[in-house]
């Protein structure tokens, strides 16, 4: 025979063949030899195939490797979680500990004038600050990390779970396939076996001098006949082999291969996912360093800014009495009687000497001039009340304009509403203008009896109080926009066109000065640096200086 024989034998549960040899046939099957033992086959192809030697596969080691992956993911998960948390947690406490050690109340205040005072209180904002950005880290790791992260575990999962099953089908159906080529193949052999039984016996009668004609007839008939039932039983037979090898094929070269190159792509896109969030985590924590440094870099230029000299003068400045230091005691001569001991200087008494102390305590009974207190106290005391009823009087004058341009506004064009029901207002203002007068002329005269007349910078503070005291009663006798001096400077946020009668155009960003505050009616009066002026609305600038 000019081609190759392949030997065929039984195969066992597990699909592996008993065969040795395994070999190429081509295109026509041929019985070319039957016997109890074996049966020989002759399979033609033109491409060499493995007839049922089921190799083992890859899928167990697949199936360990992705789920594998898939628990590291869920690892970072939770390992981001708690970092999460871990940077809530801490930006919590830092907020709660600046909450504590922040300063309130008046005598805080005060204390906050000195610079070691201040530089602490600045620290405390700088750190409050700094928590803000653990909480900008916290945030952003849970949005861009742990929750996407979290819905593409999902959605590999379930992938991983479909690609799984895809595979299982495969081998379902052929195992399924070879469980029926199994039971043609047996049918193949009892048949096989039958014809062979058959044959023999028509043999022995045909030998047997016996026997008649008609019974050696009748067993080579029979023989006959289960041979060919023995040989459509090998057609099939080796139909199914074909087919099974062919399925086979499928399974091993196409189907199975490609759910594995989908587990691959699928385990691929985890590990690039991962990667990226990686690399995220350590931008997100750099993104916010900048501004970290910037606090950091705050506390320690609070630090730099402590002057403990300018802290001592401070204290000196305040707590300053006037009192002027006590003269030398006299000696009393008893011999030529008892003589009251008084300095040549004209000092207190020597009972006051007592209660003349750097830090005295103060008297339980408080004056309304502050007689009670030493004279440099006394004098800055009147000073800023006195600076304190000014302002209070500059915005009710300011309020009182705004009512009477609103009420001519209203005389004019009565349809925005009625003159008469601001006159209570208007009233009221006036009368409050007369109180705050009153009291700023009581405390300008206990102000002139502290100074005394003397020249002191004291006494010249209270002469550049005096000047803007009247400078407020002139100006309620005098028209406002006649002050040509400037009140500030600003900064204008939007751009405005004016273009009614009394207002200026503006652009986002240009400096103005202001030359009239908003008096309660929206408006504020500027003048641009080409020496332009007029009025532009008050909210569409912020105030610089």
């Amino acid at each position: 025979m000019d081609h190759n024989e392949v030997q065929l034998k039984d195969f066992d549960k597990n699909g592996k063949t008993k065969f040795l040899d395994v070999c190429f046939a081509w295109k026509s099957f041929t019985l070319f030899h039957i016997s109890q033992s074996q049966l020989l086959l002759t399979i033609s192809v033109q491409t060499c195939v493995s007839v049922l030697l089921l190799s083992q596969d890859q899928y167990d080691v697949i199936d360990k490797h992705t789920q594998s992956g898939l628990d590291l993911m869920e690892r970072y998960i939770k390992f981001v979680k708690e970092r999460t948390d871990i940077e809530q947690n801490y930006a919590k406490q830092l907020r709660n500990l600046t909450k504590k050690y922040n300063k309130r109340g008046n005598k805080d205040d005060q204390d906050c004038k000195y610079s070691n005072h201040a530089a602490f209180q600045e620290i405390l904002n700088e750190l409050n600050d700094y928590a803000g950005q653990r909480e900008v880290i916290a945030e952003s790791m849970s949005t861009t990390i742990y929750v996407d992260l979290t819905k593409q575990l999902q959605d590999l999962k379930a992938e991983r779970k479909n690609h799984l099953l895809d595979v299982k089908k495969a081998q379902q159906n052929l195992e399924s396939s070879f469980k029926h080529l199994e039971s043609i193949k047996k049918r193949s052999a009892k048949e096989w076996a039958e014809a062979e039984k058959a044959t023999q016996q028509a043999e022995k009668i045909d030998n047997d001098p016996n026997a008649t004609k008609p019974d050696v007839d009748k067993a080579k008939q029979h023989a006959n006949t289960r041979t060919h039932i023995a040989d459509e039983c090998r057609t099939d037979y080796a139909a199914e082999l074909q087919k099974y090898n062919k399925e086979q094929k499928s399974h091993y070269y196409s189907d199975v291969p490609q759910i594995f190159n989908k587990l691959q792509d699928m385990d691929e896109r985890r590990i690039r996912m991962l990667a990226e969030k990686y690399c995220r985590f350590s931008e997100i924590e750099k993104s916010v360093l900048p501004i970290i440094t910037k606090c950091l870099d705050g506390i320690i230029a609070a630090g730099q800014r402590i002057d403990e000299k300018k802290d001592s003068k401070l204290l000196i400045e305040h707590h300053k009495s006037g009192f002027e230091r006590p003269g030398d005691v006299e000696f009393e001569d008893y011999n030529q009687g008892v003589k009251k001991a008084i300095s040549e200087s004209n000092l207190n008494p020597p009972k006051v000497r007592g209660k003349l102390r750097l830090f005295g305590k103060k008297h339980k009974a408080q004056s309304e001039d502050f007689s009670h207190l030493p004279p440099e106290q006394r004098k800055k005391k009147l000073q800023a009340k006195i600076e304190e009823i000014s302002k209070d009087l500059q915005k009710t004058q300011d309020q009182s304009e705004a009512l009477d341009k609103m009420k001519g506004v209203y005389e004019q064009n009565p349809q925005m509403g009625d003159p008469a029901s601001l006159e209570p207002q208007i009233s009221e203002t006036s009368q409050k203008m007369s109180r705050l007068k009153g009291e700023l002329n009581k405390y300008e005269t206990w102000l002139s009896e502290a100074v005394g007349g003397e020249e002191s910078p004291s006494n010249n503070n209270f002469q550049h109080g005096n000047d803007n005291s009247q400078n407020i009663y002139n100006s309620f006798e005098e028209d406002f926009d006649d002050i040509p001096s400037p009140i500030g400077q600003c900064e204008a946020l939007y751009t405005f066109q004016g273009n009614s009668e009394g207002t200026v155009s503006i652009s986002e960003g240009e400096l103005l000065t202001i030359m009239e505050n908003d008096k309660g009616d929206g408006w504020m009066r500027v003048l641009k640096g080409n020496g332009e002026e007029g009025y532009i609305p008050s909210s569409y600038v912020k105030q610089t200086a």
